[in-house]
């Protein structure tokens, strides 16, 4: 009968806007809303979010027209609302008073570099070699532990009445529940704190890092921690006693909406960045890549992030003038693989994965005067493709697998962006056919979480698989050690660039 369809609320707070769903037991989506939000950057290297205006803002807007079209018997998406999960964007580092009231701004993830000095001095007390045994990943501006060493020395007056640690999922859970806690994979980014072999806080780090700041219980993304109370019904929509999931970061929480779930299943985000979240078969390091734990419990991945990929190739729609997207596209599609002799380096804003230099810069080799503009994308989107494949190797390279590909993304929407990425590499790619993101994810968590669902169960079937051309590979099997030496080449005069790009701007 319509209006007693059980219903899961999905919320996932991204950097520049929040999208959520609501979703049938079985997994068909019943309704989408989206909310965009600012964000901040008050300094050169520094990316921060009101936590109360953006956080919990989109999120009470979201589900108040979601949970109002659920009340509505005569909307499609009529039912009932039985269980609540919440993602967003990670490692984050919001301080708040024993009320949770924020104290500070929410410092973001790896985008926010203002900590990159306290990350080297926490590299060289605890030393590579441990960092990568015992917590899986080298100290970067990902790390939430050096964040919270920043906020403790440059904030002394805000850390000294910080009670409460939150990333913005687990700031969520708090605001409808009033519990405490952080999921593990959450907590396998705050390097240097968290033992991702005993799955806990490394207890004498969290008093040297953080004194006196307590910490978070620990759970697992799909676990419930709590009900949705009757002040945050009021603000929500959501009804009260509403059982609430943990959550996790909306990267991990998109690749659970994919199933990827398995060793040897990895996902490959096409967007802005491109982004790897790889299921290993137990704890597996690798210098320049974050070995983290998984959603589920007891799993492990490896990620890798690039810099700019997606990111590139707009610039160069904006730089050329404009044109429509799909007309781009097509003109890069015309271009033959190799784009006629055009090689790129999609550095455009340094890189993180599978090397770290903040200085790295893109680059365009083989320009001649009948060059076209179609050309030119093409060759960007060949770049990302090579970063794709550079970083696979990366992650086989730490003894991981890497059997099955599942696209994802904003990239995915064209075909010709995931077909060479197929072809340079060599493997085929799944495109699912629910592409919602994280949201979806979340909405997973929620049915495992209210023991609607398997940890394991399938969630989202294949939609399209994008198979390798074998006579564009054989092009790019040529090109992809010249994108190498390459870099390899120039990486000395990319530097020199940097400065001068540094002094010049101020």
């Amino acid at each position: 009968m319509q209006g007693t369809t059980e219903l899961l609320l999905g919320v996932d707070v991204g950097t520049g806007s929040s999208k959520g769903v609501l979703v049938t037991l079985d997994g068909r989506v019943v309704a989408r809303a989206a909310r965009p939000h600012r964000t901040d950057q008050p300094r050169p290297g520094w990316v921060e979010h009101d936590a109360e205006a953006v956080w919990w803002g989109d999120f009470t807007a979201i589900a108040r027209e979601l949970t109002a079209r659920a009340a509505d018997r005569d909307d499609p998406a009529a039912g009932r609302v039985v269980a609540v999960c919440a993602s967003g964007i990670g490692p984050t580092a919001l301080l708040a008073d024993a009320a949770g009231t924020p104290l500070h701004p929410a410092v973001l993830y790896g985008v926010d570099t203002r900590a990159l000095p306290e990350a080297a001095e926490l590299e060289e007390r605890y030393g590579t070699e441990d960092l990568l045994r015992r917590c899986g990943s080298r100290m970067s501006s990902q790390a939430a532990g050096a964040k919270l060493l920043w906020l403790r020395r440059h904030r002394p007056e805000v850390f000294a009445r910080a009670r409460r640690f939150f990333m913005a999922n687990s700031y969520l859970v708090f605001r409808l529940t009033g519990e405490h806690v952080l999921d593990h994979h959450s907590a396998s980014q705050t390097t240097p704190l968290y033992d991702r072999h005993a799955a806990a806080w490394i207890e004498e780090r969290w008093e040297e890092v953080a004194p006196g700041l307590p910490a978070p219980r620990l759970v697992w993304p799909s676990e419930r921690v709590g009900a949705v109370t009757a002040r945050a019904a009021e603000l929500t929509g959501i009804p009260a006693g509403t059982p609430v999931a943990a959550g996790t970061i909306d990267a991990w929480a998109e690749a659970e909406s994919v199933d990827v779930g398995e060793p040897g299943d990895v996902m490959v985000m096409y967007g802005t960045t491109t982004f790897f979240v790889a299921v290993t078969d137990g704890p597996r390091s690798h210098p320049a890549l974050w070995g983290t734990a998984g959603v589920r419990p007891g799993q492990s991945t490896l990620a890798a992030g690039t810099a700019a990929t997606g990111a590139a190739a707009e610039w160069w729609r904006e730089a050329s003038g404009r044109p429509d997207v799909d007309d781009l596209v097509a003109e890069a599609a015309a271009a033959p693989p190799g784009a006629n002799g055009l090689l790129a380096l999609p550095y455009f804003a340094g890189e993180r994965t599978p090397f770290a230099d903040a200085d790295a810069r893109g680059a365009l080799l083989g320009l001649t005067l009948r060059t076209t503009r179609g050309e030119v994308h093409r060759a960007l989107l060949e770049a990302t493709a090579f970063s794709v494949r550079h970083n696979l190797e990366a992650i086989e390279s730490a003894g991981a697998r890497v059997r099955r590909l599942v696209a994802v993304g904003g990239g995915t929407a064209s075909r010709l962006w995931p077909q060479i990425v197929s072809d340079v590499t060599g493997r085929a790619q799944e495109l699912p056919a629910e592409r919602i993101g994280a949201s979806y994810g979340d909405a997973k968590l929620a049915a495992v979480a209210l023991g609607a669902l398997g940890a394991g169960a399938t969630w989202n079937s294949v939609g399209t698989r994008t198979e390798p051309d074998g006579r564009a590979g054989g092009v790019y099997a040529e090109l992809y050690p010249a994108y190498r030496r390459l870099h390899a080449a120039t990486a000395d005069l990319q530097h020199l660039l940097s400065a001068v790009e540094r002094r010049s701007r101020g």
